[in-house]
């Protein structure tokens, strides 16, 4: 007896000390909780696909064609898929997920950050299936086998459409159209995904026309069609000649199509989407992405049983990003340049973010640590610890190496962030 109550009493003891200790809750406190991945049949496959828009918003257009495409070519039926649109950034995303395994999905996709805490709050309850928010950076530092994130490398298609407004800068300026090489940016948010965009436009622009600068706006939002038009009008009316965006709509593109046909010197680089059907004078081309490689190569590694990866990333070299057709009014040579450009990133003689093309605060940068702990939906506390890890090595920063999702935030000299539109 006095051994079972000595026993009892240390056992007390230890739990004591251990609810005493303050170690973090959050997954410090976790070990890895690793997902078993079986070969799957694909006409048994049930899969949920989350959007937080539907064919009308160019990104989740983007979204669903790429989807539709990878189920094609990996002969899954139209009927194993269950469509849900319009679900916002909040507890909706989770009650869809919920209800979607309810359904007997086996995996399910989001396409928009904000839907990620949601899905890994249902990965968490629902550990037998697979939950993949795209875009998202948790998935490697959750510790949840069942969270996978995907994001192709778009900053090697935002420098090749800069390599494209470039070329039509140097002739405006050759022809002494243009006089003052400054470009304007409509940017939904400063994350590091729109600056890692940002940037590589810039310096896409920056390697034919070394003396651009450039101007961000931020509309607060991924998609506003009125927000994006009256801020690539308010940036034209600084004097901006060439309009980049990352944002979701045709607002932009139609503003700047608007002032060229009343004489402003203005051209436009779209995203997502072909911009030609709405501005067919002003725009030079899109950065775009194929997602469905990712998806492909998502569902294929389900299919076949195979492990896991917490990251899935690609770029040019497997084909998951690429600019769209070359509008009419791009510079003659664009197209020689721009196959010249992509043959380059895929060689692996061009990086994007070579550290001999751009410097911060007048000093190249020679290394530079990046903390990919991710923080909570608040942005208040720090949610998952994850490694620090020097993400310029070699000369050039490592992007989307280390995780899929951009991690540039580097602010680059040339390159202003307005927060007034009167500065």
């Amino acid at each position: 007896m006095k051994k079972f109550l000595a026993i009892v009493l240390c056992a007390v003891m230890v739990l004591a000390l251990a609810a005493c200790s303050g170690k973090p809750s959050g997954n410090d406190a976790k070990e890895e909780r690793p997902f078993n991945n079986v070969p799957h049949e694909v006409s048994a496959l049930k899969i949920g696909v989350i959007l937080v828009g539907d064919e009308n918003e160019g990104y989740t257009y983007a979204h669903i064609e790429g989807f539709k495409a990878a189920m094609a070519e990996l002969g899954i039926n139209e009927d194993q898929v269950t469509w849900k649109y319009v679900i916002p950034e909040n507890a909706t995303c989770y009650d869809t997920a919920a209800q979607l395994v309810d359904a007997g999905c086996n995996i399910i996709f989001s396409n928009s950050y904000g839907h990620q805490s949601y899905m890994v709050q249902a990965a968490e309850e629902f550990p037998e299936v697979v939950f993949v928010p795209a875009t998202g950076d948790t998935a490697n530092v959750c510790k949840l086998g069942n969270v996978i994130n995907i994001f192709p490398h778009t900053y090697e298609s935002r420098y090749v459409s800069g390599v494209v407004a470039g070329m039509k800068l140097k002739e405006l300026m050759d022809a002494g159209t243009v006089t003052d090489p400054y470009i304007g940016y409509v940017g939904a948010y400063p994350y590091a995904e729109v600056v890692s965009g940002y940037t590589a436009f810039f310096l896409g622009i920056k390697s034919i026309v070394p003396e651009a600068h450039m101007d961000v706006m931020y509309t607060s939002s991924w998609f506003d069609l009125n927000k994006e038009n009256e801020t690539a009008k308010a940036l034209m009316a600084r004097g901006c000649v060439i309009i980049g965006q990352h944002a979701d709509s045709t607002g932009a593109p139609s503003a700047v199509e608007a002032a060229l046909k009343e004489g402003t010197v203005a051209y436009s680089v779209g995203y997502n989407v072909d911009m030609l059907s709405v501005a067919p004078n002003a725009a030079l081309t899109s950065a775009q992405n194929n997602w469905a490689v990712l998806y492909k190569m998502v569902l294929k590694d389900f299919i076949e049983g195979n492990k896991l990866q917490h990251d899935y990333t690609a770029g040019y070299e497997a084909d998951a990003n690429m600019i769209s057709e070359l509008g009419a009014s791009c510079a003659p040579g664009t197209a020689e340049k721009v196959a010249e450009v992509i043959a380059a990133i895929k060689a692996g003689t061009l990086h994007v973010f070579d550290i001999n093309t751009f410097t911060v605060g007048g000093e190249k940068k020679d290394s530079y640590e990046f903390d990919f702990s991710t923080m909570n939906a608040d942005y208040s506390a720090v949610q998952y610890e994850g490694e620090k890890i020097n993400v310029i090595t070699d000369g050039y920063f490592h992007e989307s190496e280390y995780r899929s999702a951009p991690y540039f935030d580097l602010r680059i000299d040339g390159i202003k962030e307005l927060t007034d539109t009167n500065n």
